[in-house]
């Protein structure tokens, strides 16, 4: 479904990704681990089409992704950035609004109540402003926010940085939920053991460039992965 080959890109003259290549298959989760200064949001926001490639390909059901953020959403491939980045200043309800801008009024209001049955809390929150939400609330908005354009791809920056680990836990249902409804999800996730327990193939991505890959099983039994990332 989503194919990345060969990709090279950065910021001005620093080189961040090198010959990056993966793929995402239709209905999967697969997950992207490494080190913070990996390269992982680099990534996702080279295929968003916020950050430049310089060289290599990006393609979407076989064809060659544009490089412009809102046409990337238009395709069908919707970002929730790190750190949430919710509108604070605006209520629940006008932050999912804004989330769906490129669908006329009927579908907007279908998408809403299609969140709300996926997210309880944001429909009892809707005239809330978002800034007063919790960390963990925050996060399911800034999540539905993102499904409100009907994406077929979403990718996930850190969903559980900075959340309490049973918040954690609620925040991974959520992604398989997503998936069961239809979505493709790429995830990266510093949280690596509970990205491998929840995916179906993962990549590790190292100084830019990507050193192991398999299904998230493998991975996890993989001593070099054990070491580095799960702490054994």
């Amino acid at each position: 479904m989503l194919e990345v080959s060969n990709l090279t890109a950065g910021y001005g003259e620093i080189i961040v990704l090198h010959n990056v290549s993966l793929k995402v298959q239709r209905g999967q989760i697969v997950s992207i681990i490494g080190a913070n200064g990996a390269g992982k949001t680099t990534l996702l926001n080279t295929i968003s089409g916020l950050v430049q490639q310089r060289q290599g390909s990006i393609k979407f059901l076989g064809e060659e992704l544009p490089r412009q953020p809102h046409a990337v959403v238009r395709k069908g491939i919707v970002q929730v950035p790190e750190g949430r980045k919710v509108f604070a200043g605006l209520t629940v309800r006008e932050n999912l609004i804004l989330g769906g801008y490129s669908l006329k009024h009927k579908d907007i209001e279908q998408n809403l109540e299609r969140v709300y049955e996926l997210f309880p809390v944001l429909k009892e929150r809707a005239a809330q402003y978002a800034g007063t939400l919790s960390g963990g609330e925050q996060q399911m908005l800034a999540v539905a926010r993102g499904l409100m354009s009907n994406p077929q791809v979403m990718l996930l920056d850190e969903p559980s940085l900075g959340l309490a680990p049973r918040v954690v836990n609620t925040i991974f249902t959520i992604i398989q939920r997503i998936r069961e409804a239809g979505v493709t999800v790429l995830l990266v996730e510093q949280n690596a053991r509970k990205a491998l327990k929840l995916c179906d193939y993962a990549y590790v991505l190292e100084n830019g460039r990507i050193t192991l890959e398999g299904t998230g099983q493998a991975l996890m039994d993989n001593p070099k992965v054990r070491q580095a990332y799960l702490g054994e």
